[in-house]
């Protein structure tokens, strides 16, 4: 799954930084596709570093080099999602190992923004994780088939060498990458 939105998608009303990892995408895709309301709007297999994110119209120059900087201060790294894992009954994911570098992309965007919260403040201290499903769009037991048939694809393993500025809305096909953001060396 690209980041490319529809021809027909709406001028983008949220951004959000995130890293993609396109080796997962062969392991999630088809759970997301019908699991994971982001991936309906066209977000690929990510772990999510800051979302909600500045609104699209405020991303200006400052903003966007303070964001570079807060990315660069963290050095490239690998990862293994060798397992899942669940908040509750309503989210299946993966889990990165380590997870401490993705905690350390998320404090320092936020260090950099602090009017900017993961998830609006709504979850206290969540987890790096990459989304598989939501029961809210398919059930526990749908989640529990996709945990069964992604668990023996497992490990999936990946370098991150970057994060991604994206924007978008809720509506279908509508995520486009706005800039990719490296990671340090």
């Amino acid at each position: 799954m690209a980041l490319t939105p529809s021809p027909a998608a709406p001028a983008p009303t949220l951004t959000g930084v995130v890293v993609l990892v396109p080796e997962a995408e062969g392991v999630v895709r088809q759970h997301r596709e019908r699991l994971d309301s982001s991936a309906a709007w066209g977000v690929p297999a990510h772990v999510t570093v800051l979302f909600p994110f500045v609104p699209p119209a405020d991303l200006d120059d400052d903003v966007i080099a303070a964001l570079v900087l807060a990315i660069a201060s963290v050095p490239a790294f690998d990862a293994v999602f060798a397992g899942t894992a669940w908040f509750g009954d309503a989210v299946l994911w993966l889990a990165p190992d380590p997870a401490e570098p993705f905690v350390a992309l998320t404090r320092a965007v936020v260090a950099a923004f602090p009017d900017h919260r993961p998830y609006g403040g709504e979850f206290d201290g969540s987890a790096p994780h990459l989304t598989v499903g939501e029961a809210r769009t398919g059930g526990p037991g749908a989640l529990r088939v996709a945990e069964g048939d992604v668990q023996p694809l497992l490990p999936v393993r990946t370098r991150v060498r970057s994060a991604h500025l994206i924007a978008g809305t809720t509506a279908p096909a509508s995520w486009r990458a706005l800039r990719e953001l490296p990671l340090g060396s």
